[in-house]
């Protein structure tokens, strides 16, 4: 990874050092702050995290984001831990922005995130540390071209804070024209906007969240395994109509399942690792299932959740939790 200098109209926090590490490649252009809906494909200015960026080469950029505190969707339930999710969603948005803004692909293109991962650092992930201004230094790899365009790459990212490492994240990305998009999806963009029966949602607390309007697990009568509920007017899981399941959602449903799943229900994703295998629909049922791991190490409970939709699985993801400092 490079690392940069912020400038002085880009403060990471109110004591940050100046002495950070010097790029080994001088930013080709300055800051660019000029961070829109448009390019990170979120409406709410509260679900917008980059701030700013600057590219270092081809492949190396440096971006700033503002970790909130608290958000009202992004929130550990306990209250005194940062959300680890803010890292995949920081993730995403600030791979679409760079992709946009960048390399050239347009605005109406659509992204599919075939896999995710990211790891915490900083024991416990707490409020007070993962907070505030985070620099992240981004780097880009396996990048296909499509014209003056992008078809797909690969992302990993390394976020920083006071100069402590917070966490690191990677994933792999393509990138589909508009037009194509709607060869590939002619049969569903019906379901653009159409209602979809909203199911009765479990218990607030057995799956992590304060509000029942952010549950998206319904019971069954088996036990850890639920029926995906989906509340298309949801203001940050559904940021706009669409014509399948975002990967969002499906995200917080493994994080659900998982909290569900762990003993006492005392769970926070300190890493997670997720595949995703196809569109998940919306107008058929799609089951979530949990499977907590035995492990030797008593300081890590490990849960495997998997997402499928008639018969053929739609997404299969490994969720950590790290006791000790961050034992809720």
């Amino acid at each position: 990874m490079v690392h940069i200098d912020v400038p002085d109209t880009v403060t990471l926090t109110e004591t940050e050092p100046s002495g950070l590490h010097r790029p080994a490649i001088p930013p080709q252009r300055g800051w660019r702050t000029d961070v829109s809906h448009e390019l990170v494909h979120r409406s709410d200015p509260r679900d917008i995290f980059p701030t700013a960026w600057c590219r270092l080469s081809d492949t190396e950029f440096s971006v700033t984001a503002q970790w909130p505190r608290p958000h009202h969707f992004f929130a550990a339930a306990s209250g005194d831990h940062q959300d680890p999710l803010l890292i995949a969603e920081t993730m995403r948005q600030a791979t679409m922005m760079l992709a946009h803004a960048e390399m050239g692909v347009p605005v109406d293109d659509q992204f599919v995130m075939w896999d995710l991962a990211y790891d915490t650092v900083v024991p416990g992930f707490a409020l007070e540390t993962a907070s505030g201004k985070v620099l992240i230094d981004l780097t880009c790899s396996d990048v296909r071209k499509r014209g003056r365009s992008i078809a797909g790459m690969r992302v990993d990212l390394c976020f920083r804070r006071g100069g402590t490492v917070l966490a690191t994240s990677s994933g792999r990305i393509s990138c589909t024209s508009a037009r194509a998009y709607r060869r590939l999806r002619q049969d569903s963009l019906d379901m653009v906007g159409r209602p979809v029966p909203l199911s009765p949602g479990a218990d607030p607390y057995e799956v992590g969240r304060t509000a029942e309007s952010d549950v998206v697990l319904s019971r069954t009568p088996q036990p850890n395994r639920w029926r995906l509920r989906l509340d298309t007017t949801h203001p940050t899981l559904f940021r706009r109509p669409n014509d399948h399941v975002p990967g969002i959602v499906l995200l917080e449903a493994a994080r659900q399942a998982a909290v569900a799943a762990a003993p006492g229900h005392a769970f926070l994703p300190t890493s997670v690792e997720i595949a995703f295998h196809k569109y998940a629909e919306l107008d058929s049922p799609c089951w979530v299932e949990a499977e907590l791991m035995a492990s030797d190490d008593s300081d890590r409970t490990v849960v495997r959740v998997r997402g499928q939709q008639d018969g053929e699985p739609v997404f299969t993801s490994a969720l950590t939790h790290t006791h000790g400092d961050g034992r809720l």
